[in-house]
């Protein structure tokens, strides 16, 4: 008998993904100035893109 094998990984990877990369443009648009907000655009520009994308 074959063990099941997990989804967990194959649903939550893009989520998390995702949430991670909304959480560090958070974080670096606390820290400061210069490219920190470059950082910060990028951060939070890819998810709301990505939004924008599926929504359409």
């Amino acid at each position: 008998m074959k063990p099941r094998q997990s989804n967990f990984w194959k649903v939550f990877a893009i989520p998390l993904g995702i949430g991670l990369l909304s959480a560090a443009g958070l974080f670096a648009a606390l820290l400061g100035d210069g490219w920190w907000d470059s950082l910060s655009w990028i951060g939070l520009g890819i998810p709301a893109a990505i939004a924008v994308y599926k929504l359409l």
